[in-house]
């Protein structure tokens, strides 16, 4: 027997929500099939809206598993979501047919969608009020919640759009239930509901000195701006990321901190890094990385015959720690490599990466040489991080088949 869900979604601008839900019995055994039709026209003038009758059949064992990835603005999380998309397989790319300026990627098993579509005010409007994006008063976590909440039941959602080009909210786009739903931005943590829908949660957590190197790095050379312009933008931004986004952090799973090397003395130029894995404990289907021996305290300086690497050398380190009071393992690579093709030599020494066949960590980082951070501690996190998250979405979805199974017996 298949669930089926009948429902209107009605979009006012760029908000929407159900108006009706009714569950009904089918006779068949698809284990997906969505049927669409809408009635109205969409228009991007004020006071105009649409609406769309979607019917969902399910026959109740698929999962989609939510996870949330935070983060400031310009601190990685695009290249974050290209190397676990990369993970599950397909290429991530925008909605086809859809709106050009979309934030939503989408692969054969993950969507992506961006958090600043649940803006509440466009760019002019934040201007008026005196506002941030940063601020929440900015965002719609009503609508935020009662969208994460549809996918992860498996019904589909006409979801906003912040056009970036324009400042504006453009018309909704339909977003379908994925294998993997990732929402990511500067709020995944915020909302105490919304927290509540994750099944795994990262932040991005970039020091001061490096955010505003990698900031000068991409506004300047890629988007012309000025260096007193990249100043002030921070400067404005710093007092709502420190009381916003910040703090979200002590509720992530797993988080990715980014810092200046211990390496060079007094080093103020921000080219080499070090990158702290930091893994919560006692995270159900998640299981820390450790280095040669689980719980205990390590520091470690590969062989330099078997790992290339210029000054001033790479240095892990491992080890238990407490993190807002949460007891969690930790996980260090100061320097960079050299020859991506050597990483083998540190993947052996790494247990418990979620690889499904030995030197997968250095394949995944060999596919994608060009991404950035990938000759240091930022690519090599960012991908055992999404190979957990492969493993984490089997076991769930594992433990959902076993469960009916485990009840009848």
């Amino acid at each position: 027997m298949a669930v089926c869900r009948v429902y209107t979604t009605q979009s006012l601008n760029s908000t929407s929500s159900i108006s009706t839900s009714t569950k009904t019995n089918l006779d068949f055994h698809q284990k997906h099939v969505v049927f669409y039709s809408t009635s109205g026209k969409r228009s991007s003038k004020r006071g105009s809206s649409s609406t769309t009758t979607v019917i969902t059949c399910s026959a109740g064992d698929s999962q989609t598993v939510v996870i949330g990835l935070a983060a400031d603005s310009g601190c990685g999380k695009s290249t974050f979501m290209r190397r676990l998309t990369s993970v599950f397989g397909g290429a991530a790319e925008p909605p086809r047919g859809g709106n050009p300026d979309s934030n939503t990627v989408i692969s054969d098993t993950t969507t992506v969608i961006c958090l600043d579509d649940y803006h509440s005010l466009d760019r002019t409007g934040r201007k008026e009020k005196g506002v941030t994006a940063l601020d929440p008063r900015a965002n719609n976590f009503d609508l935020m919640y009662e969208q994460v909440k549809s996918i992860k039941d498996g019904i589909a959602v006409e979801k906003p759009i912040y056009n970036h080009v324009t400042g504006l909210l453009d018309p909704p786009e339909l977003i379908k239930p994925p294998k993997i739903f990732v929402i990511e931005g500067l709020h995944p943590l915020y909302d105490e509901r919304v927290r509540d829908l994750l099944d795994f949660s990262i932040y991005l957590d970039i020091s001061n000195e490096v955010k505003f190197a990698w900031k000068i790095q991409r506004d300047m050379a890629e988007r012309g701006h000025s260096l007193e312009s990249i100043k002030a933008s921070i400067e404005a931004r710093k007092p709502d990321f420190d009381a916003y986004i910040d703090p979200q952090k002590q509720y992530a799973d797993a988080v990715i901190e980014v810092l200046p090397t211990l390496l060079i003395p007094d080093d103020n130029e921000g080219k080499v890094l070090r990158v702290r894995l930091i893994m919560k404990e006692g995270v159900k289907y998640f299981n820390p990385v450790y280095l040669f021996d689980e719980g205990s305290t390590i520091s470690w300086i590969p062989c330099g015959r078997k790992l290339t690497c210029s000054y001033p050398g790479i240095k892990f380190s491992y080890g238990p720690d407490t993190y807002f009071g949460d007891e969690v393992s930790v996980l260090e690579m100061d320097g960079q490599f050299d020859r991506l093709d050597e990483l083998i030599y540190v993947e052996s020494h790494l247990s418990s990466i979620s690889t499904k066949f030995y030197g997968e960590v250095t394949q995944q980082m060999l596919k994608h040489a060009d991404f950035p951070g990938s000759n240091n501690g930022t690519g090599l996190f960012q991908t055992i991080i999404g190979l957990k998250i492969r493993e984490l979405y089997e076991q769930l979805v594992t433990s959902k088949v076993r469960a009916p199974v485990e009840a009848k017996a």
